[in-house]
């Protein structure tokens, strides 16, 4: 019998590679320094997941980011300034994923896992197709070449809409969603992964949540370290994470009962009445979903005139 779940599609920075997810970070203080503007490590990690362009001009909308624009070049910023640092930081994310793109520990086993299972590996990422150019070769390098690569800009719109999970699915010829996986450390990503109806998988470790380098993460107190992994964690789960776990190195165990609960027919989203059946039980509402089908209607004959 081959496994039931027929593709995963994993994130990249944060999740196979670059713990801590430092790179995107790194370039984006060093693009905003170029205006004048401090960028905190934090206002360049709340929107991080997105499509870079759309994350340069989330960050310029947070008030302490315009603030410090206005201050530095005597006006608020404007998506022409967003342009500009998007261009400029284009070269400076190349640069840095490309120093920081080690495999996560376990990244290359878990892929090579998946392909003796017979299970397609696809990827997608906020990074372009040029960011990527100097990732691709050394992560192969170092084990781990999935199948597809989707980059953005590449579809329509980007993260948390689903359509980058779904040209991976596409070109993998991977159906139906609720028999694939999207693993993400990044919010936006587990929305992605939900909206596209796969399981989706939280890192709570290491990626952009913790924020750290495999060696300050390594570095930290065992309870300062549980503290900021257990933050992470209700993160993805608020975002509707299916299972967190620390890192992709945890992975298997998960895979094998999301591969039991599709065989016994589970949806990877809950269907309308269990979805109203949850609400009922939990705020005390009384919604019939049958009635609310089947309720005969006044049929609508118009203005009257």
């Amino acid at each position: 019998m081959s496994y039931p779940i027929k593709a995963v599609v994993f994130d990249w920075a944060g999740t196979m590679v670059d713990f801590g997810c430092m790179a995107p970070v790194d370039a984006l203080i060093e693009a905003f320094a170029a205006h004048g503007v401090v960028l905190s490590a934090i206002e360049a990690r709340r929107d991080m997941g997105r499509a870079k362009h759309d994350h340069v001009l989330a960050i310029l909308a947070q008030p302490s980011v315009a603030a410090a624009w206005t201050a530095a070049k005597g006006a608020p910023p404007v998506p022409a300034d967003g342009e500009a640092i998007y261009q400029a930081l284009e070269p400076l994310i190349e640069a840095a994923a490309t120093r920081c793109a080690d495999l996560i520990p376990g990244a290359a086993a878990v892929a090579a896992d998946l392909k003796d299972l017979g299970v397609r590996i696809g990827s997608g990422t906020g990074y372009t197709r040029q960011m990527m150019s100097g990732i691709l070769p050394r992560a192969a390098a170092q084990g781990y070449a999935p199948e597809v690569v989707v980059c953005a800009g590449e579809t329509p719109s980007g993260r948390p809409g689903p359509l980058m999970t779904w040209k991976a699915l596409i070109a993998l010829d991977a159906w139906p969603a609720r028999a694939c996986v999207k693993v993400d450390d990044a919010t936006v990503g587990i929305e992605e992964g939900r909206l596209a109806g796969c399981w989706t998988i939280g890192l709570a470790a290491s990626g952009n949540g913790v924020g750290l380098s495999l060696a300050d993460y390594r570095a930290l107190a065992e309870p300062e370290r549980r503290s900021r992994v257990a933050a992470s964690a209700e993160q993805l789960k608020a975002a509707g994470a299916d299972y967190v776990i620390d890192t992709v190195a945890d992975i298997r165990p998960v895979l094998d009962d999301i591969a039991a609960r599709i065989v016994a027919g589970e949806p990877s989203r809950p269907t309308a009445s269990s979805f109203y059946s949850q609400l009922s039980s939990k705020y005390g509402t009384d919604i019939d979903l049958e009635a609310v089908i089947h309720e005969t209607r006044r049929e609508d004959s118009g203005l009257d005139l």
